[in-house]
């Protein structure tokens, strides 16, 4: 045959693959609205796998048996999804245990950030909440979630990303720990100052103290200045209170404008950090199951099946109900060596009905699935 023979046959059967799959969702239909009235579960797990094993069964050679099981796969994928949207127009699952507002009442609330004042926490505390608010600090992550779940504070702020250093990870791991809950975001730019006390001169400082990535984000300014002694402490704030408490003019603090404000010290230097779009996203932390009206984020953690294309097909939910994804992180699971739990932020509200679809269909199928916040 020719080649224009042999692509007019594939049409042919290109055409009645079409017909035939139609035909099948028009039955898969039939069945969500069965399982409407009966209540059965829409993922038989072991149903599935034994379809397959009496399809793939069938085929000629190893390669047509690969192709038969993920083609088939993908059906059995379109089936369930097509049967989780049936079942949310008729009210199943339609509901999320998360309650909606209009407003967050800050000022009624206390508000905890980890680190000293003058901490960049502090700082999107504020570019959040707005200033006099009832405030306090805490010395970790831990403490600042341990907190908003026993009550004595109401909203925490904890980084959870920056944009050069990566995720900070063990505050997702908190969030997994914790039965608290993300209602906002703040992003903060990364603008590092060298700061000093009164008098202070450039010629005269011996040794700069900072947070560690403080320093390595600053590495080109401090090249420049080798014989300064570098002296990491646990962050930028912590380094600026130990300048003003040390009163000595050999020393520098490398940390924010708004620290240096904070503890009375001078600017020596304006943005000495590297990269001037360096920026760290705060999340806004409460333990109440609650969502702004306007939220536009939301984010979720799950495990999955320690085989071949079990994150595909939980992702193409998200793709099936054009949700756009926009972030992927993943992180060893505790005493469970090789796998890992995924954390995947997507664009939508829980009140829209193609968000309500694509986590029905997550809990399904994924293990352990959790709803962080919608923010």
């Amino acid at each position: 045959m020719s080649l224009e023979n042999i692509r007019e046959k594939l049409d042919v059967i290109d055409n009645q693959i079409v017909e035939l799959y139609e035909e099948r969702m028009r039955l898969c239909a039939e069945v969500g609205s069965d399982k409407v009235k009966t209540g059965k579960k829409v993922y038989d797990k072991e149903r599935e796998n034994e379809k397959l094993a009496v399809l793939t069964g069938k085929a000629s050679n190893e390669f047509n048996r690969r192709g038969i099981k993920e083609l088939f796969e993908q059906i059995m994928s379109m089936s369930r999804k097509l049967q989780y949207q049936i079942l949310g127009k008729h009210g199943v699952f339609g509901k999320t245990s998360f309650i909606e507002l209009h407003t967050l009442d800050s000022e009624n609330s206390r508000l905890v950030f980890q680190g000293v004042e003058g901490a960049y926490s502090q700082a999107a505390l504020q570019q959040y909440f707005g200033e006099n608010q009832n405030v306090f600090h805490v010395d970790t992550f831990r403490d600042a979630m341990e907190a908003i779940e026993e009550g004595s504070a109401d909203f925490a702020v904890l980084p959870i990303e920056n944009s050069s250093a990566g995720a900070v990870s063990q505050v997702y791991d908190l969030l997994v720990e914790f039965e608290n809950y993300i209602v906002g975001e703040v992003v903060i730019p990364i603008r590092h100052a060298l700061v000093g006390v009164p008098g202070t001169e450039l010629s005269g400082i011996e040794r700069v103290y900072s947070h560690p990535q403080g320093l390595m984000q600053s590495a080109r300014f401090l090249d420049e200045h080798r014989s300064w002694q570098q002296i990491s402490v646990a962050n930028t704030a912590v380094a600026a209170k130990k300048v003003l408490e040390d009163n000595d003019c050999k020393e520098a603090a490398i940390c924010s404008e708004y620290a240096a404000k904070i503890y009375g010290l001078d600017v020596l230097q304006r943005e000495i950090n590297s990269s001037e779009n360096n920026s760290t996203r705060f999340i806004i932390v409460t333990n109440q199951k609650v969502f702004l009206k306007d939220a536009k984020k939301i984010s979720i953690c799950f495990e999955v099946a320690h085989e071949s294309g079990s994150l595909y097909h939980l992702l193409s939910h998200f793709i099936y109900n054009n949700l756009n994804m926009t972030k992927i992180e993943s992180r060893p699971i505790e005493d469970r060596p090789w796998e890992y739990r995924f954390f995947v932020d997507f664009e939508g509200n829980m009140s829209d009905g193609a968000v309500k679809n694509a986590i029905r269909g997550l809990r399904e199928e994924a293990r352990n699935l959790k709803i962080l916040g919608n923010y």
